[in-house]
């Protein structure tokens, strides 16, 4: 199963007014595991970043003046999230400024049924909050601190972690995680992982004087003990 988690930053709060997007951060989970395929790209939006965004990612209006326009990677952005469920928190913000900039270049807009918001995934699981992503990593446990300012790919890469932890999905082994991790390897390489055989068989632990104790003891039940049954004919009679 491949999902893609996603993230956005943009120049405000909303596309009406002629905010833009300025960067889209996304990665790639087989079965909730990130596989390392990543999508990720800083984009001009052809216009000055306000200084209360720029306080918010660090990203400047000079920074950005000699990255791609939205024009320039939006094929690629569509070829990488294919037809797959997409993982937003607070998805309603990504999926406007997202399809506001599609629009502009007459590509497809993305619909809401394809998304899965763990925003609303939080809110269900801790209607007393908080639930930004800031407070569900703490809630889990989960290492923020190299998050500075907000950014897409860092967010996404966090997101990733939180959403495993909504679904209670987190594996308690570490051999079930390895086990999964090499299923994911497989899914990307295109091929399912094959379990080989063991190297070295296991020992046999059945000893000749356990199997002379348990048949004494099957004899002290009776000729009409079950056991009886699994003996071989000449050691039943």
């Amino acid at each position: 199963m491949r999902e893609i988690v996603l993230d956005t930053e943009t120049t405000g709060l909303d596309p009406r007014k002629g905010d833009r997007l300025i960067e889209i951060g996304c990665i790639e989970l087989v079965n909730r595991i990130p596989t390392g395929h990543e999508f990720h790209r800083f984009i001009n939006p052809e216009r000055s970043v306000p200084a209360e965004a720029e306080a918010v990612h660090g990203l400047s209006t000079a920074f950005l003046l000699d990255k791609p326009l939205f024009a320039e990677v939006w094929s690629d952005f569509i070829d990488f999230i294919a037809g797959d469920t997409l993982v937003i928190h607070n998805a309603v913000f990504d999926i406007g400024f997202l399809n506001a900039e599609l629009e502009r270049v007459s590509g497809p807009v993305i619909s809401m049924s394809r998304v899965v918001d763990t925003l609303q995934l939080a809110r269900r699981k801790h209607p007393a909050g908080p639930n930004s992503l800031d407070a569900l990593c703490k809630r889990y446990g989960i290492d923020n601190s190299k998050r500075i300012k907000h950014g897409a790919l860092m967010d996404s890469l966090l997101l990733a972690d939180v959403y495993v932890e909504l679904l209670g999905e987190r594996q308690a082994s570490l051999v079930l995680n390895a086990e999964r991790a090499s299923a994911a390897r497989g899914a990307q390489n295109g091929a399912a992982a094959v379990r080989g055989p063991r190297p070295t068989p296991l020992p046999i632990r059945l000893t000749d004087e356990l199997v002379a104790a348990h048949r004494a003891f099957v004899e002290t039940l009776g000729p009409k003990a079950l056991w009886k049954r699994y003996f071989a004919p000449d050691e039943a009679a």
